[in-house]
């Protein structure tokens, strides 16, 4: 039987060789794919986490710029990346920098507020990484980080129906690798968009989709006790 951290490593790395294939048309200028310039520090993540059978992957939509596209970690708040996920190693850089979004790696000073609830909440309720990855996991739906000419943020579900449809054959290959590794009893999407996407691309299989807030805050009800929330929302799928 395949080996799920190799199997795991290995979808990463065909993902990554897929993506970097595609066009993007503006108002799409510059795209990130931390999958290369972040690899040292993604692929420890699969390995130091990506062992055994997982009852839950949390999935997110993309990485945001102080998250996973300077780290290489999903939601990749750098502190708790750092010192509680317990990934660090150097990161390159984009073939093309978008001045008004530096990549700085572990030195990024600037929080990805999504990723400090998400893994502040899985902290806070398992207290040792170890203990939140006996049985769960974190991932992300699509690999790149989107930029317009004014460096604003454009995320997938932005995008042209023939830029996301192609985009998508490939997220959902991946995603259906990673459920083939992890053997998961749930895959929850955080937001309505990986939601979707899990349920569109999981089609057919055993595993039982379902959802939570999304902890941006952007979102006025994120903003309002989000982990508290969240968790009743996994609760109430019977989950926690």
């Amino acid at each position: 039987m395949p080996d799920p951290v190799d199997a795991m490593v290995r979808a990463a790395r065909e993902l990554a060789d897929g993506v970097d294939a595609l066009d993007f048309a503006p108002p799409t200028e510059v795209v990130y794919n931390p999958l290369r310039y972040a690899w040292a520090a993604h692929e420890q993540y699969l390995r130091l986490h990506a062992r055994g059978k997982k009852e839950v992957i949390f999935l997110g939509m993309n990485p945001g710029p102080f998250g996973m596209a300077q780290c290489g970690v999903p939601f990749g708040e750098i502190a708790l990346v750092r010192d509680w996920v317990g990934v660090e190693a150097p990161v390159e850089q984009p073939p093309v920098v978008h001045p008004k979004r530096p990549i700085e790696g572990f030195a990024c000073q600037r929080s990805e507020v999504s990723g400090r609830r998400l893994w502040g909440a899985f902290k806070d309720r398992f207290g040792t990484a170890d203990a939140f990855f006996a049985d769960h996991f974190v991932a992300n739906y699509c690999p790149l980080v989107f930029m317009e000419a004014s460096g604003k943020n454009r995320t997938p579900d932005k995008l042209p129906a023939a830029e996301a449809e192609a985009l998508g054959v490939l997220c959902a290959a991946q995603l259906r690798a990673v459920v083939a590794a992890l053997e998961p009893d749930w895959v929850i999407g955080v937001g309505a968009f990986a939601e979707q996407q899990a349920r569109e691309a999981l089609a057919g299989c055993s595993v039982r989709v379902g959802r939570i807030l999304h902890p941006s805050p952007a979102s006025p009800a994120a903003n309002r006790g989000w982990a508290e929330q969240a968790s009743a929302q996994l609760e109430g799928l019977g989950i926690w």
